[in-house]
């Protein structure tokens, strides 16, 4: 298998592809759904702020990429009519969908596990953990319908080496990593469909702004030196890869 780190991908390596970015609005989520529709995707473009959709709407039409859809929600208060909504939306617009990056993330103040309140895991769990899964659920009848689909989770560094204070952000990903290879075995007999996670490592992102208010961001590479390995699992390359974690400083299996 080939290191996705150092793919280089086709200017059409996702033409008549539909793919869903979550968190598309900023950060790593933003980054990866300009690069899908420069390499050819329809992006359905997910948020829950709605001028930041619209400005990454804007920059994808302005670079001539094809035309992106948007579809806000706030996962935090989702439930499952919102997700079947959502899914719904989806259809209507498009009428398909290949590929889900699931790249939204929701952050608490780094704490002591006996410090974070129930109200701050019910929040950590639905967004870094429920609505992952449930989006996917919702949407599966559309990726069972691609000839070729794609779901990718995006993991934490903290997941292999938990550490003092990051409990809130590595037990939500742990489990999603254990939901993600459990679903990966049960698709097994699927070919068209696969599913893995990214741990994206430190780049230039708000959510490593959050955690490390004092670094700065001119330290450390810009979300888009990770893209090579979000192109080569959305692409065909990676058909027949699933329940697989790729680390983009250092690969796993």
């Amino acid at each position: 298998m080939i290191d996705p780190r150092t793919y280089a991908a086709t200017p059409d390596l996702l033409r008549d592809r539909v793919i869903l970015v979550t968190g598309a609005g900023r950060g790593i989520g933003r980054a990866a759904a300009l690069s899908f529709a420069a390499h050819g995707a329809t992006v359905v473009l997910h948020g829950r702020d709605t001028d930041r959709l619209a400005a990454v709407y804007d920059e994808i039409e302005a670079n001539d990429g094809p035309s992106p859809a948007a579809v806000p929600l706030d996962f935090e208060t989702a439930g499952p009519r919102e997700f079947d909504e959502l899914a719904g939306a989806i259809d209507r617009a498009v009428g398909r969908l290949d590929g889900i990056l699931h790249s939204a993330v929701h952050m608490e103040r780094l704490a002591q596990a006996e410090t974070i309140d129930q109200a701050a895991w019910t929040r950590l769990l639905r967004v870094n953990f429920t609505a992952p899964l449930a989006l996917t659920r919702a949407c599966l009848p559309m990726l069972r319908r691609a000839p070729d689909a794609s779901v990718i989770y995006t993991s934490d560094s903290h997941v292999a080496a938990p550490t003092a204070y990051w409990a809130g952000i590595a037990a939500p990903k742990a489990a999603l990593m254990a939901a993600m290879r459990a679903q990966a075995d049960e698709w097994s007999q699927h070919a068209h469909l696969r599913i893995n996670a990214v741990v994206p490592g430190p780049v230039a992102s708000p959510a490593r702004a959050f955690t490390h208010p004092g670094a700065s961001p001119a330290t450390l590479p810009p979300p888009e030196s990770i893209l090579p390995t979000y192109l080569w699992l959305m692409g065909p390359e990676s058909r027949g890869v699933s329940g697989q974690v790729f680390d983009c400083s250092r690969l796993l299996s």
